[in-house]
């Protein structure tokens, strides 16, 4: 059966690299109260993909099952590794090649940590590692501020998207630099996610409304009071975000305008 969100989202795909998504959230794996409201909240979201990190995989057992690796394989849902936790380009290489090898795909998320208390990325060698990793055959989607130098710099070495941030990582605070993200939107043509800082669906709605083409939670869905019920919102908003900016929005009044159209009334009710 083909519902409206359906219909929608595959007249309307993500492009990334050349690959097709019917959706425009992606979502995070991660602090779930169970496995099983995880698995929930991801079939009540439909996401594009699933961010993982490689060190929730046991490598160190050839003998002992990952149970969440298995799970996320019976989710039907391409996986998104990510570098979560590098301090050091040398770091980011050697875990997304390792994570190309656990996850069985080219694709990467970019995370290179420069700050530990902001978690901010480390904006003087992501360029270098986004790069590096592009060069030995990587999809990468870094994980970025919203300078609009630095992410110009990652689409010039290769970066067909890229993924800024709203706020920083965990904090739920939503676009806390409105101006710098808009100005972004405009100047760059690729494809750009809003990454971390989202923490309320309307937070994701009002990024998709200026044109982003997707966004990526975790902490959103997984620290709500209900993950599963979380999860479906932001999907709706998500989606909601995406048609009003296709619709095109009205332009901003500085007074009030009627909207009961005067043609034909008596002319003292025109007054």
């Amino acid at each position: 059966m083909t519902t409206a969100l359906s219909t929608v989202t595959s007249a309307d795909p993500l492009v990334l690299y050349g690959e097709t998504f019917a959706s425009r959230l992606l979502l995070g794996t991660s602090r779930y109260p169970s496995p099983r409201i995880l698995e929930e909240a991801v079939r009540q979201a439909q996401p594009a993909m699933l961010t993982a990190s490689l060190r929730r995989q046991n490598m160190s057992a050839n003998d002992s099952p990952n149970r969440f690796w298995d799970m996320l394989r019976q989710l039907d849902v391409p996986v998104l590794p990510n570098t979560a936790g590098c301090h050091s380009v040398q770091e980011v290489i050697t875990t997304a090649q390792m994570a190309r090898e656990v996850f069985e795909t080219s694709w990467i998320k970019l995370e290179l940590i420069g700050d530990d208390y902001t978690l901010q990325p480390d904006t003087l060698n992501l360029v270098d590692a986004a790069s590096r990793l592009i060069k030995d055959g990587f999809k990468v989607l870094p994980y970025c501020t919203e300078d609009l130098v630095l992410c110009q710099r990652l689409v010039d070495v290769g970066c067909q998207a890229i993924m800024p941030w709203a706020a920083p990582i965990g904090t739920g605070k939503g676009p806390i630099n409105p101006y710098a993200l808009r100005t972004l939107r405009e100047r760059l043509s690729v494809p750009m996610i809003v990454d971390a800082g989202l923490g309320l669906p309307s937070h994701a709605c009002q990024v998709m409304e200026w044109g982003f083409d997707g966004v990526l939670l975790n902490t959103a869905v997984a620290l709500a009071q209900d993950p599963i019920r979380m999860a479906g919102a932001f999907a709706s908003a998500t989606q909601a975000g995406r048609d009003a900016y296709r619709s095109g929005t009205m332009t901003e009044q500085h007074a009030a305008q009627p909207s009961t159209p005067v043609l034909g009334t008596p002319f003292w009710h025109q007054a």
